[in-house]
């Protein structure tokens, strides 16, 4: 037996230290040579960490959201046979480790990561939100069996270990265990049966270490605000003849993608933009620059399971409502399975950040820093409306616009809104040259 000692190789150029994000593995567990060990975190990737060698864990370097430098100790592993498989791994640069060890999983706009799961097997079949818990019989059932494998997120797995649940036991809403589900399974699941009708609703405190991706957007989103002078502008816009117009090409789309509101939204974005260079713009503030940006590279804030990110839909100025409904398919799925490349996630010029049916009546945005203006649709109702004296049923939406203030002029900013809603309530314009 000899203790190799593995560092923290060298994974990315500039990169002088990393975040630990998940173990995978503590002192005394046994490993494989390739088995993964941990997640780490950079300002550019989450990569996962493989042992070099078969044996013992006997050493790690700290706790989930230490960071640590390249170079140094992340485990020391108590190798088996005399030593040649660790001399070895001794013997292997920093950049052969890299390439066998380490496998990037995904990127991020503004710094941001996402946790990766500890395990990855096929995922379940998803089970009806809107179905009634079953059973108390039903539920001891449905626990005789434990599966091995489940996916789940390191936060969700550390909770259910400190509460001495075995995961296989809890039934996902979705692909993957969340803690609304681990809640679900501790109030009904657990062999307690059905809560008594008017019994406490309190749980216990927990508290949760910021790490991972949630520091990165913590981190991201306390810079915008402490050094961008928010203001923010809102509107009503009428969408009734626009939502006529999605409805009809829908009708008669074939087998083109269906159109939601966002296509139409970035066709009207994109149209208005040549007239308010200042917005689709980036402020270097250190260098007292701003580069006005003749294509559109429009981020697209989107929800995951890890946290908020922003795939960019690149030169959208050129593409047609067809192409932009393929493209924010394909991202949103890209960013909510963690398989969205670097490139995809960086370099957008001005951010659409719509809530969908959950819009509520007005939002004020957090600017996307280096840029200086979202966008932020709210959303569709239908209200009565006086037109010519008389009372109409319209699709109405407040649109809402934060701006950098050092950059955007007030004035500037409700004229751009103006542009959009004369394009939006007049939507044959968004189709003329």
């Amino acid at each position: 037996m000899s203790i190799y000692t593995f560092n923290l190789p060298d994974i990315g150029e500039g990169i002088a230290e990393a975040e630990i994000v998940a173990w995978h593995v503590k002192v005394g567990d046994r490993v494989e040579e390739d088995d993964q060990i941990a997640d780490m975190m950079t300002d550019k990737a989450t990569v996962e960490m493989e042992a070099p060698v078969s044996g013992t864990i006997v050493a790690v370097a700290g706790e989930e959201g230490d960071i640590i430098a390249i170079g140094s100790m992340l485990v020391q592993i108590e190798a088996e046979g005399d030593g040649s498989a660790a001399e070895a791994g001794r013997s292997e640069s920093n950049a052969a480790v890299e390439s066998d060890v380490t496998t990037p999983v995904q990127t991020t706009d503004n710094k941001e990561k996402s946790e990766r799961s500890a395990e990855v097997p096929a995922p379940e079949p998803e089970v009806d939100a809107t179905a009634p818990e079953p059973p108390k019989s039903d539920v001891m059932a449905a626990e005789s069996t434990p599966s091995a494998k489940v996916l789940a997120t390191p936060a969700v797995r550390k909770r259910a270990a400190d509460l001495g649940v075995d995961l296989s036991l809890v039934k996902a809403q979705g692909e993957h265990i969340r803690h609304s589900d681990l809640d679900a399974y501790l109030s009904y699941g657990s062999g307690q049966g059905y809560r008594p009708s008017g019994a406490s609703l309190k749980r216990d405190d927990e508290t949760i270490k910021v790490i991972g991706m949630r520091r990165k957007i913590a981190q991201n989103m306390a810079e915008s605000k402490r050094h961008i002078p928010h203001f923010s502008y809102v509107d009503e816009i009428d969408m009734t003849a626009v939502e006529d117009m999605r409805a009809d090409l829908n009708a008669n789309r074939g087998d083109r993608p269906k159109i939601t509101m966002l296509p139409l939204m970035i066709v009207a974005i994109c149209k208005a933009l040549p007239q308010f260079p200042m917005l689709n713009a980036t402020y270097d503030d250190e260098a007292g620059l701003v580069t006005r940006h003749g294509a559109v590279h429009l981020g697209m804030a989107t929800q995951t399971e890890q946290g908020l990110m922003v795939p960019v839909i690149r030169d959208a100025q050129d593409k047609n409502i067809w192409q932009l409904a393929s493209e924010i398919g394909r991202l949103s799925a890209a960013a909510r399975n963690g398989s969205a490349k670097a490139d995809e996630l960086s370099g957008s010029t001005l951010t659409l950040t719509s809530l969908g049916p959950l819009g509520g009546i007005a939002t004020t945005p957090v600017i996307q820093r280096p840029q200086v203006a979202i966008i932020g649709p709210n959303k569709i109702v239908e209200r009565p409306m006086i037109i010519d004296g008389e009372i109409q049923a319209r699709k109405l939406m407040n649109l809402s616009i934060s701006c950098d203030h050092r950059v955007v002029d007030g004035y500037d900013a409700a004229s751009y809104v103006q542009a959009l809603k004369h394009l939006l309530e007049t939507p044959v314009l968004l189709f003329a040259d």
